[in-house]
């Protein structure tokens, strides 16, 4: 590179270095302001941000349509393509999520426990927002609305770094949650979006400690490990979702059937999606074969081992890759497996903890699932695609924590919140 190359990528790096710094800073005077912001304003800034998006449907659909004209002359694939793609009724659901989020119980202040020790002190741990939480995702543009929404509830400041495929549709979001902010007197720091698609910007944030106090990241590996790597904030982890479908020999076969095409077909490109069925070697006589022409018949490619094979020539032969693979895709793996041991064996050794379902009427067998089993999320007779904070009753979600610190699971307003230890004596000295 040129001299003068180098010098502009200085000048732009430094260019992106105090845009972030100014992020930060904002976010920070932001976060201290809203942790003493009573719940009616807050509920307030999301109505009026829920009104905002639904006023600017059309402003979010046009923006929207540049982001889509630019994936497909980038070639993204078709589950990328769903996750990216704003259509009325999504933006009518995002202005949904948020009246949600408003109808939640405002978790700042709650006291989660209290007690009164024997010398008369009384102790009480009570919900504090963390403060200024940076989230950093990729395609999906809802995730703007969810993330400033439940950040603000619980009263935290965020900076949201959306990807480069979802920029102007996550910005114009982003300006409907502002007017939100704007109409209910609120700092306008207290939701940014950084304001550029340079991948330093990312670099920037994750050293951030002085203003940042934790990191969300929700994408695919390659994000989740850099942020791990490079991060200087305490993380949130949102792995890859491998989830597992598992056909004990005690399933209903109409159940399983139709879980097993939920879990996988109803959104491949979501985290909870299925990537993994497998079959107890006792039915997959009776239960593979129409099992595989639900799925075939509904545009999914199989991908088994030679005895899924056996059964039905349409399936591809799976490789040692294809287990450890998240498709975001309508193509499965599927595996016979010898038993109950060896279903959890494969979860254990191949699965990224997020989201496992068994479908059987053994009780006993259910019992031993969801309890060796270390998954954020286990599910006895239901479909992966219930992983999600909205089903959960939750009202929206960041993301799905599959990490084992602080939040796991779905990540809504409670998990946005740390605690303090209150303490009211009547003049106590320590002897």
């Amino acid at each position: 590179m040129s001299g003068s190359g180098q010098a502009l990528t200085a000048a732009a790096n430094d260019d992106v270095a105090a845009t972030m710094e100014g992020l930060g800073r904002a976010a920070k005077a932001a976060a201290a302001y809203l942790a003493t912001v009573d719940e009616a304003t807050k509920i307030n800034a999301l109505t009026a941000a829920a009104a905002a998006i639904r006023a600017g449907q059309t402003g979010l659909l046009e923006a929207n349509a540049k982001d889509m004209a630019a994936a497909r002359d980038k070639g993204l694939t078709a589950a990328m393509l769903d996750r990216l793609e704003l259509t009325p009724e999504r933006v009518e659901a995002m202005a949904v999520g948020l009246e949600d989020i408003v109808a939640l119980a405002d978790p700042v202040g709650a006291v989660m426990d209290e007690w009164t020790r024997p010398n008369g002190l009384h102790i009480q741990r009570v919900r504090t927002p963390l403060g200024v939480i940076g989230v950093i995702y990729e395609s999906r543009p809802n995730v703007t609305a969810d993330a400033g929404g439940l950040c603000l509830k619980a009263g935290n400041a965020v900076i949201l770094r959306g990807g480069s495929e979802s920029f102007h549709s996550s910005s114009a979001i982003a300006a409907a949650l502002r007017q939100g902010l704007a109409a209910a007197g609120l700092p306008l720091g207290a939701i940014q979006l950084v304001p550029t698609a340079d991948r330093s910007a990312v670099g920037a944030l994750l050293t951030m400690n002085q203003f940042v106090d934790v990191i969300v990241p929700r994408g695919g590996k390659s994000l989740i490990e850099r942020v791990q790597s490079e991060s200087r904030i305490p993380v949130f982890a949102h792995l890859e979702g491998l989830c597992h479908v598992y056909i004990h020999s005690a399933a209903d076969l109409d159940m399983a059937r139709a879980i097993t095409v939920n879990a996988k077909m109803r959104r491949t490109g979501i985290c909870g999606a299925a990537e993994t069925l497998l079959v107890d070697h006792a039915v997959a006589g009776s239960h593979l074969p129409p099992i595989l022409d639900d799925l075939i018949a509904a545009g999914c490619e199989v991908r088994g081992d030679a005895a899924v094979q056996a059964l039905d020539d349409r399936a591809a032969p799976a490789t040692p890759e294809d287990w450890d693979t998240e498709y975001l895709d309508a193509i499965l793996s599927v595996k016979v497996v010898d038993g109950l041991d060896q279903a959890i064996d494969h979860i254990a050794h191949h699965g990224s903890n997020h989201t496992e379902t068994i479908v059987t009427a053994d009780e006993a067998a259910a019992k031993a699932f969801l309890s060796r089993l270390d998954s954020a999320i286990l599910l006895h007779n239901a479909s992966t695609q219930y992983a999600d904070g909205g089903e959960f009753g939750m009202g929206a979600e960041i993301g799905i924590s599959t990490g084992k610190m602080h939040a796991r699971g779905p990540v809504g307003v409670e998990q946005l919140t740390s605690f303090k230890y209150v303490v009211h004596g009547n003049g106590q000295i320590r002897p």
